[in-house]
């Protein structure tokens, strides 16, 4: 499962890659050896799908020594990695209390409601990046458009489905060996076959319906805007050669774009780390206000004694119109769990003495152009974050990202979950970075541009402002209750059976 997403994203794996798994759990295997393997299972998924979190080393260049700078990258790859596999471990225990004495669609019906279910508790955490929902991202675009029905989890259920489908025909097919039945005589083992093969078709059939349906854009929503992509690197960017670049770099960019005639400007998180009273000083506040083309300006926001990872929305006459704060902050990146043992270490990768503290979850981003979503980084990740602010009236998705600090499959896997959003919400995205990928992605989530990785560039694309509402924005997640309100049923029903 773990070689579905980014560097290798071969995606079509995850259709069989649980399947050994559901295996073990729903046999007779010992309980030691169920829990075992799906803690192995885990570790292998999250894992690799994850690695790219060693890209933080070496962190000398921030005064972290060598062996210092290793362990805290092997920290943080072991603590998500582990944090990943408890899912895939409570599962599988799980499925062995719940699915016991049940029949066979049971079971899977249990399988796929006990997934989703401990999916959607996990994303109401720190830590939410590999939901098996974005192992099919950015490449099987059809079977992401379930994702407009109840969201990323509809995707999940779909692919536990049909893995729990195969998985009991394989189990079928091997007591039918033991008992000597072969050549066709146990046509269960055909029937669960042929459903997996029937759901997995059926899906996609749903999905290319959805994704086959023209999208509709009106000459008047149309928005003409630019993207930066700053390419300052990490280990400069909060030094006075960074900061210096960092000015240069946004304000010509923005001249280029304005002068090209569009009507906004996105630049990366960050593309201005201090705060934004000091960004009024700038070179790129002074231009804003003589070529009189909005910026949406990736900075730092005041609140109170600590300070806030925000975007901007900057108008043509130097007005603040608007501003959002980063709600998901990342975990020692710019909040320190268990401060008072960690803070001592990990405050020195931050470039101020304050806090850095999140943003309400409830925020909406006006900007001259109508409503947007905004989206900071890490919170690409979270659907929910972006669902609300499409059902608060948002037309487009404005993402900006650093990236900077990890292996290259990590702004890949960045740019899976963006597309996976604007996909779910029927909106355009924007995505600006630092170093890459930095794109724009249509509401089908085909990538109409992309840029390179660590490159400086500037891009100018036409995108549409839309206000249409999937079932997800109206909805948001249904199907999980639904499926657990469904497995609870069936269960009794068996229950109730067996005590006849």
């Amino acid at each position: 499962m773990g070689l579905t997403v980014a560097p290798v994203e071969a995606w079509f794996l995850a259709w069989i890659a649980l399947v050994p798994l559901w295996v073990i759990v729903a046999s007779s295997t010992p309980q030691k050896t169920k829990l075992l393997s799906a803690l192995l299972w885990g570790i292998g998924y999250h894992g690799v799908a994850l690695a790219w979190i060693t890209g933080v080393h070496p962190m000398m260049w921030m005064g972290v020594p060598w062996l210092a700078s290793i362990a805290i990258a092997l920290f943080c790859w072991v603590a998500i990695t582990l944090w990943g596999a408890v899912l895939v471990t409570a599962w599988a225990v799980c499925m062995t209390i719940f699915s016991r004495g049940v029949g066979t669609f049971t079971r899977v019906l249990i399988g796929v409601a006990l997934w989703c279910g401990l999916e959607s508790l996990w994303s109401l955490g720190p830590l939410y990046w590999t939901s098996l929902s974005y192992t099919q991202s950015p490449h099987n675009l059809i079977i992401l458009h379930l994702g407009q029905i109840s969201g990323s989890l509809t995707v999940t259920a779909a692919i536990v489905a049909v893995n729990g489908l195969l998985a009991e025909a394989w189990m079928r097919y091997e007591r039918s060996e033991v008992g000597g039945r072969r050549s066709g005589k146990n046509t269960i083992t055909l029937r669960l076959f042929a459903s997996s093969c029937l759901l997995f078709v059926a899906l996609h059939l749903v999905g290319f319906g959805l994704y086959s349906r023209p999208l509709v854009q009106p000459p008047e929503t149309a928005l003409r805007v630019g993207i930066i992509q700053g390419n300052i690197p990490n280990t400069i960017k909060l030094y006075s050669e960074g900061l210096r670049r960092a000015i240069a770099g946004y304000t010509e960019g923005y001249i280029t774009l304005a002068e090209q005639g569009v009507e906004a400007v996105l630049t990366p998180e960050g593309a201005l780390p201090f705060m934004w009273s000091e960004v009024l000083r700038t070179s790129l506040y002074t231009a804003v206000q003589e070529k009189g083309v909005t910026a949406w300006i990736g900075a730092f926001g005041e609140q109170g004694q600590n300070y806030t990872n925000s975007l901007f929305t900057l108008t043509g006459d130097g007005t603040v119109l608007s501003r959002y704060d980063k709600v998901k902050l990342v975990p020692i990146g710019e909040y320190i769990p268990f401060e008072q043992v960690l803070g001592g270490l990990v405050r020195r990768l931050s470039p101020l003495e304050a806090k850095l503290v999140p943003g309400a979850p409830d925020q909406v981003f006006d900007t001259p152009f109508g409503r947007a979503i905004a989206v900071i980084c890490y919170s690409s990740a979270f659907p929910e974050q972006v669902r609300y602010q499409a059902a608060a009236g948002g037309q487009f998705i404005l993402s900006a990202a650093n990236n900077a600090h990890y292996s290259p499959s990590m702004p890949a896997q960045h740019h899976a979950q963006d597309t996976m959003r604007a996909i779910e919400t029927d909106r355009w995205a924007v995505r600006a970075t630092n170093t890459g990928y930095s794109g724009i992605v249509d509401p089908h989530g085909r990538t109409v541009w992309i840029s390179n990785l660590n490159t400086y560039e500037l891009h100018a694309e036409t995108i549409y402002r839309r206000t249409t509402q999937t079932l997800y924005v109206r909805w948001g997640d249904w199907l999980t209750p639904l499926l657990l309100g469904l497995a609870v049923i069936s269960k009794l029903i068996f229950l109730q059976a067996s005590q006849k």
